[in-house]
């Protein structure tokens, strides 16, 4: 039975490091993994790759993967909510073997896009107008946009005065690209194209280092987005200590990392070198991921329709929940693999039929409404599996029926019957080599599944006639032995 693998080499049951190896159709394909730069990859000729818009950043696709009949759907990191710069993330009903969908929010459904958005500006507004200063750690592509976006009209509306910084370096440049590529962007920001580049902030400046100690309100968008390194983490050291301050996380935190810990109370840090550091500021944590949620997920597989599920890039027991819901709504099966484990997934290939137009009449005059020529239609359902032809005889308990070719030689050989059988049995030994040839006690020769049986008539007995039968697999064999045996037996040769 055919069947698809899928590996992962990372993101499996844990979050980050994605790296994921699927065997399909005799292919080994390595998906979310990167590219060797300076290099060209040569597609296979048997590969079908199908590209879906998958929302979460610029550029952002989910791929589709045909051999065959078989495919694998690989979403990647999406959003199935439309913000302010980007749409939601759409497929259609492909219908795959098997969907491998990510799951960083398997357990969160977010609350309304506009109450969160409304509670961010509150407190940002709040903190610049007591004198405070607002530090939201984001990466570089994605959430700051959007996020910078959403400031910048607010600053216009509002008439503030305070500066609004993002750090230099990715987020530049990747605001450069947003600017060149506006064109993937949802529709209102194309629409307002013309009038203005939503990406060139007239509000929100460079950040430079020597900022941090400057005195008065400020609002700095930094990478990385979990503070683990980098700006966001030194300018986190030097505002930590004040009150008036706010730490906004926007997104998801790994394990481990500062953002972690402080979105989990710890009020106390010790970093390097054995120092401490005493967190006074705010922290809040308002979710403004381009990851799915459980409700996208779920609202993913409904328009795919897909035979499996394969969750990746997610914490363990947050997934495990989650393929228990999938289970249980969509009764399909759904695999969780670790990194390193393998899950198998047996394929029902689609077999295409020629029908002829006589049995369509037919099923037409039965009645019921006229098919459409564009569209496929069932005329008779029934559950398929393909099965060995030896398989299917013994199932339906029939024989199997042979064809085979016939072919009559004449040959002119003064022996008896008995002694030209022995004759053309000593002549093909010498001839065939590395063949099965056999003789008979009934007389007849055997080479390979070729039959050869000598008869004459009283009346001629010097003129022997050969009957040759083979089966079609032995098609090639059979015309080389007719051939041979029209040439006649050699004169000097033994009847033994």
């Amino acid at each position: 039975m055919p069947e698809i693998k899928v590996t992962p080499l990372g993101a499996g049951q844990d979050v980050g490091r994605s790296c994921i190896l699927v065997s399909i159709g005799g292919k080994n394909i390595m998906l979310d993994c990167g590219m060797h730069m300076g290099y060209n990859d040569d597609v296979d000729d048997e590969l079908e790759i199908k590209a879906y818009y998958a929302g979460h950043v610029l550029g952002a696709a989910m791929v589709q993967i045909k051999v065959g009949s078989e495919s694998v759907v690989y979403t990647g990191d999406y959003n199935m909510t439309p913000d302010r710069h980007l749409g939601a993330a759409w497929i259609d009903k492909c219908r795959p073997d098997i969907l491998i969908s990510e799951s960083t929010y398997a357990t969160t459904i977010r609350d309304s896009k506009r109450c969160r958005e409304r509670d961010f500006l509150k407190k940002v507004h709040e903190t610049v107008e007591r004198g405070g200063k607002v530090l939201i750690p984001v990466f570089a592509l994605g959430r700051a946009q959007e996020l910078c976006i959403l400031l910048e009209t607010f600053w216009e509306r509002m008439n503030m005065k305070a500066p609004i910084y993002f750090s230099t370096g990715l987020t530049e440049k990747a605001n450069h690209y947003y600017k060149l590529f506006i064109t993937w962007t949802n529709q209102k920001i194309r629409k307002t194209f013309v009038q203005r580049n939503m990406f060139e902030f007239k509000h929100i400046k460079a950040f430079d280092r020597s900022y941090i100690d400057n005195p008065g309100p400020m609002v700095v968008f930094a990478t990385p987005g979990m503070l683990h390194a980098g700006l966001s983490l030194q300018i986190f050291r030097k505002w930590a200590g004040n009150e008036k301050n706010m730490i906004i996380m926007p997104g998801y935190c790994v394990q481990g990392t500062i953002g972690h810990k402080i979105l989990n109370g710890q009020k106390k840090l010790e970093l390097e070198n054995r120092q401490t550091l005493e967190v006074k500021l705010q922290v809040e944590y308002m979710s403004f991921s381009a990851h799915a949620d459980a409700k996208g997920i779920m609202q993913l597989i409904r328009m795919a329709e897909p035979r499996n599920m394969l969750l990746v890039h997610g914490e363990a027991k947050k997934m495990e929940f989650l393929k228990d819901k999938i289970e249980q709504e969509f009764s399909i099966n759904c695999f969780m693999p670790a990194n390193g484990e393998t899950s198998t997934v047996a394929t029902n290939p689609s077999v295409p039929v020629d029908i002829s137009l006589n049995l369509l009449k037919r099923e037409m005059a039965l009645g019921g409404p006229l098919p459409d020529p564009k569209k496929p239609r069932t005329i008779w359902r029934a559950s398929l599996r393909l099965v060995s032809p030896e398989q299917a005889l013994k199932e339906l308990g029939l024989s199997e029926h042979q064809l085979r070719f016939t072919c009559r030689v004449q040959l002119q050989d003064a022996h008896s019957d008995s002694d030209t059988h022995i004759r053309i049995y000593t002549h093909l030994k010498s001839v065939l080599k590395g063949y099965t040839i056999q003789h008979l006690p009934d007389g007849t020769v055997m080479v390979e599944s070729i039959v050869i049986k000598v008869s004459s008539s009283p009346e001629e007995p010097n003129t022997k006639v050969l009957l040759l039968s083979w089966s079609y697999q032995d098609e090639d064999l059979g015309s080389f032995l007719s051939t041979l045996l029209k040439k006649g037996l050699p004169a000097a040769l033994s009847s033994m």
